[in-house]
């Protein structure tokens, strides 16, 4: 069965009855005028296709979510000059909703999720008003001279899920003059990319399925990365067999980033490239190149998405953190001032934590329903709590970011695991972290976030194997990530807990080189040095963990995670004080 993505206008009469009740042919009469020289034509005009017409309402598809909302916003400014001289209680007014989503075709008509929640935004809507979800927003960007109201996250009769919804000012706003071109979408306020079929540089044809696959499964799995806006395949494998210049792809899906790739067989082996380009500088953010045998050809493929995935998420993110960084401090909005948060929230230290902390709490004030800059709100207290003096505010703070993370965030696999953890760290009820923390992966099975947490998490609770597998998961899928300490903390600790001090050091250093700010890598190390013996070196880490960390000592690593009576020893040992 067919799919596709479109903008779906739903219409209907306010008190349709009600009028037909006062005069059936009247409004019947009026209802038609009102079609015919005005709302056809400019469905018309706007490239709309009318799918039907249910005597007081109608449902419209568009190509553009620009063109839905123009059209949409022009018939509903004519209506007051039509009902001029009509008496208030006969007057024809309209209530529109508008929606962005996939929608399956049966013949002419369209059906779906994306119609329904389209149909239950129109059913909010005040009369002579337009209802959008939060993806047409994000779609009009800043291409229409229009003014939008944010209403913030609706439950909508019959729709499992919150959606956020803005209202479409037409009151002080105009139009744009000029008509909108429908080879220039809008770029969404977040990350946005467009997965170009890969070039099958082998000349042998039946290799174009493992290129089209292996786009297939990347466009799949970036679709499932948080806060990522994804073209979908359909629309980018209308450029298969074409050489397009990026740029003008960009403009034409609307997107930022663009991912193009090829495929070449030599004997028994295949070389897949790929390389992520933002569009607007035809700047290269990242390339690289896979190899494997060509009778492994499926394992390669799962193999090649993840580690694609796996690379192309922190690349866009630092992107989108030099990106916010530009922008002038007075265009900030909840978005840039989180980007701006994330540096800091890295970095681990008490002057970075307030900063971040500072500027997620702007980011909250713009928009409080933010749930991944609530997921580091909690975070921020809680680095505050342990490594800033145990202060009971903090704590509270953080548990009541997390509540918020947890309950808003359901979806969002990036809040659920910074949430989760957060929880863990201050309560100690790790099961129930990675019991959050396994739902984070089954929504983002690629996220390398949720896995370095979840390594932590099972660690902390002493389930090794697991903490392992997950440590290792996090390092193959983003091998250069600024949090990388936290899977190298959990293999330091899962080999204190098995006596390989060696192992433990290892790791520890491993953490340390990663991110020398945190200092709870530094007393792994240190207690990996005494029980090896060697004593200077176990105060030279001690002197080093003083250094990034003044107020900590061994009764601060006592109240913390993982914290054992045999490890407080050997912290003792290495010089800390008490």
């Amino acid at each position: 069965m067919e799919r596709r993505l479109s903008a779906i206008l739903s219409a209907d009469v306010v008190g349709f009855s009600r009028l037909m009740g006062f005069d059936e042919v009247g409004t019947l009469t009026a209802l038609k005028a009102h079609r015919r020289e005005l709302i056809d034509s400019k469905i018309a005009e706007h490239h709309g296709r009318v799918v039907k017409v249910t005597g007081d309402g109608m449902l419209v598809e568009f190509p553009s979510v620009v063109n839905a909302v123009a059209c949409s916003a022009e018939i509903q400014r004519a209506m007051p000059a039509r009902n001029q001289n009509v008496p208030q209680d006969r007057r024809i007014e309209f209530r529109v909703g508008i929606n962005l989503g996939d929608v399956i075709v049966d013949g002419d008509d369209i059906f779906g999720d994306g119609v329904n929640v389209a149909a239950r935004l129109e059913s909010i809507a005040p009369p002579g008003g337009i209802m959008i979800s939060a993806a047409v927003r994000d779609q009009i960007g800043e291409r229409l001279c229009l003014a939008f109201e944010d209403m913030g996250e609706r439950e909508l009769k019959n729709i499992d899920r919150p959606i956020h919804v803005f209202r479409v000012s037409l009151d002080d706003a105009q139009l744009a003059p000029e008509r909108l071109s429908l080879d220039a979408l809008a770029v969404p306020s977040k990350p946005s990319i467009a997965v170009l079929p890969f070039a099958n540089m082998s000349g042998d044809p039946e290799q174009d399925y493992f290129a089209d696959g292996l786009v297939e499964d990347l466009v799949t799995s970036l679709s499932k990365v948080s806060g990522l806006f994804v073209i979908a395949r359909n629309s980018t494998f209308a450029y298969k067999g074409t050489n397009p210049d990026i740029r003008q792809v960009a403009k034409e899906l609307g997107v930022r980033y663009v991912l193009e790739g090829s495929v070449r067989k030599a004997a028994n082996r295949l070389r897949i490239t790929g390389q992520l380009i933002e569009a607007a500088s035809a700047t290269h953010l990242w390339a690289d190149k896979f190899e494997g045998a060509v009778e492994d050809v499926f394992d390669l493929q799962d193999s090649l998405t993840e580690t694609i995935v796996g690379a192309i998420e922190p690349s866009l993110r630092r992107a989108e953190i030099d990106r916010a960084r530009r922008k002038r401090p007075g265009s900030l909005n909840a978005y840039d001032l989180y980007l701006r948060a994330m540096p800091h929230v890295h970095a681990n230290t008490p002057a970075d934590t307030d900063e971040a902390l500072r500027l997620l709490n702007d980011a909250l004030k713009l928009d409080p329903n933010y749930a991944a800059a609530h997921g580091y709100a909690a975070w921020g207290h809680e680095q505050r709590f342990f490594r800033g003096g145990f202060h009971p505010e903090d704590r509270a703070a953080a548990l009541e970011h997390v509540d918020i993370a947890l309950s808003i965030g359901a979806n969002d696999a990036q809040a659920l695991s910074i949430a989760a953890f957060v929880h863990a760290n201050m309560t100690r009820d790790y099961e129930g972290a990675i019991g959050v923390l396994e739902r984070a992966l089954k929504l983002d099975c690629n996220s390398a976030l949720a896995f370095g947490f979840s390594a932590l998490a099972n660690a902390h609770s002493a389930q090794c194997e697991r903490a392992v597998e997950h440590a290792h998961k996090a390092l193959r899928l983003s091998p250069f990530d600024p949090l990388n300490y936290h899977p190298y903390c959990a293999l330091a600790i899962v080999n204190l807990f098995r006596s390989r001090f060696a192992e433990a050091a290892a790791y520890s250093t491993l953490a340390i080189q990663s991110n020398p700010h945190f200092s709870v890598s530094h007393a792994y190390l240190a207690i990996s040095q005494v029980n090896l013996g060697n004593v200077a070196a176990a105060r030279a880490a001690a002197q080093r963990l003083r250094e990034v960390a003044p107020g900590f000592t061994v009764g601060v690593f006592e109240r913390g995670p993982s914290s054992t009576k045999a490890l407080a020893a050997a912290l003792r040992k290495s010089g800390l004080p008490d």
